[in-house]
């Protein structure tokens, strides 16, 4: 039996509210729904348009200002996901999630950065947000961001769309 928990009650709760999701950069959506899976595009630590932080983690950014920044990219893909699949009451569990972690060459603390946003959704779904995950360190980002997150979510059967 799936846990009966209102992940946006226990994310205001914490003190999070879920944004309109950011705008895409360029000529992409910001999630797309392919039946009950729906796959986010990478979502970037922005709140109220703004980056948290710029650079790269072990140079101009620190492995907290880098949870951080994971954790609210990890918001903005659940404002995604919510976008497309009407809340996030329909999500079934968090599959999959992948942290791009802009890093100097000898940084090797990435899964630290990532756990901020695994923290994030272990608040907001419970046993339902634990997922597989890759943390990986890449050269640069988008607009010098430190951390970008992608998330597939499965949504529960009941919410199908009609066509299905």
């Amino acid at each position: 039996m799936v846990e009966q928990i209102d992940p946006v009650s226990r994310l205001a709760a914490a003190g999070i509210d879920l944004p309109v999701p950011p705008e895409p950069l360029a000529n992409y959506v910001p999630a797309t729904r392919n039946g009950l899976v729906v796959h986010t595009s990478g979502q970037l630590p922005l709140r109220a348009g703004h980056l948290l932080h710029r650079g790269k983690l072990g140079r101009e950014v620190t492995v907290e200002e880098g949870r951080e920044c994971s954790r609210q990219a990890a918001v903005n893909a659940l404002a995604a996901v919510a976008a497309v699949a009407g809340g996030l009451g329909p999500v079934a569990s968090v599959v999959r999630m992948v942290v791009y972690v802009a890093s100097d060459p000898s940084f090797t603390a990435q899964p630290k950065v990532a756990d901020g946003a695994s923290e994030l959704l272990d608040l907001a779904f419970g046993s339902r947000g634990r997922h597989a995950r890759s943390a990986v360190g890449v050269a640069v980002l988008p607009l010098d961001a430190p951390v970008e997150v992608e998330l597939v979510v499965e949504l529960l059967p009941r919410h199908a769309a009609p066509d299905e």
